[in-house]
């Protein structure tokens, strides 16, 4: 079976760099690297042998100038990375933003060895990612799982958020929603409604969240949890 996220990929990425768009990775701590999509015209090529210069970050032989136009960061939700999340976004908007797209730790090409999961962390890391980049302030867009972590860079991070515009998502995760919201939806936990290896788990979850049902999305939907996992 052909693997359809992984497939569109190349194109993928090729349409983004059009797009204005160009990815790059950022230390946040030792063991945590964050992957962002920055604006092309922001990233600047240098010998790696020459004298080290003065930039916003720096990367393989690359630095980053400060942003030039209003930011607006993108933040995906749970079932893909940035950049398929967003990927019909990012033209239009990157002709009048300098539009950021990350990769949230554990998806794409973001890690760390550190054990914490929570929304908190993503947002502390995210916000680190980004004033590296240049950016002291930004309108935050999330989806579904994408969408708590701009409510807690808000929160904690009040002076670089300038305004949010969050979509199918809650401000947090409690326990007492979680569980309530899979015994209505007739599962025993987050990782079997999310993490489904069978073809009938798929079309379980895809029958909760799609208007169809239809068997190009379950293909869609095993393609991507392969790529993820």
């Amino acid at each position: 079976m052909v693997n359809l996220v992984a497939a569109q990929k190349p194109l993928l990425n090729g349409l983004m760099k059009m797009a204005g768009i160009t990815p790059h990775t950022v230390e946040i701590y030792p063991g945590t690297v964050m992957s962002i999509w920055v604006p092309s015209e922001t990233i600047k090529k240098f010998k790696t042998s020459s004298k080290k210069t003065t930039a916003a970050a720096d990367d393989g032989g690359c630095k980053t100038a400060k942003p030039t136009k209003p930011v607006v960061v993108l933040v995906h939700g749970f079932a893909a990375e940035g950049i398929v999340t967003w990927q019909f976004q990012v033209g239009s908007l990157a002709k009048k933003y300098s539009v950021y797209v990350p990769d949230l730790l554990f998806f794409g090409g973001s890690i760390t060895d550190n054990p914490d999961r929570s929304p908190a962390f993503q947002a502390e890391c995210l916000a680190k990612g980004l004033r590296k980049l240049g950016v002291e302030r930004c309108t935050v867009v999330g989806f579904s799982y994408g969408g708590m972590v701009p409510f807690k860079m808000a929160e904690m991070y009040p002076e670089m958020v300038e305004a949010m515009v969050v979509s199918g998502s809650i401000q947090a995760m409690t326990d007492s929603i979680s569980a309530a919201t899979l015994e209505g939806l007739g599962f025993s936990s987050s990782s079997e409604l999310l993490l489904s290896d069978s073809v009938k788990g798929c079309k379980a979850l895809l029958k909760v969240a799609a208007h169809k049902n239809e068997w190009t999305n379950i293909a869609l939907q095993m393609s991507r949890a392969r790529h993820m996992f």
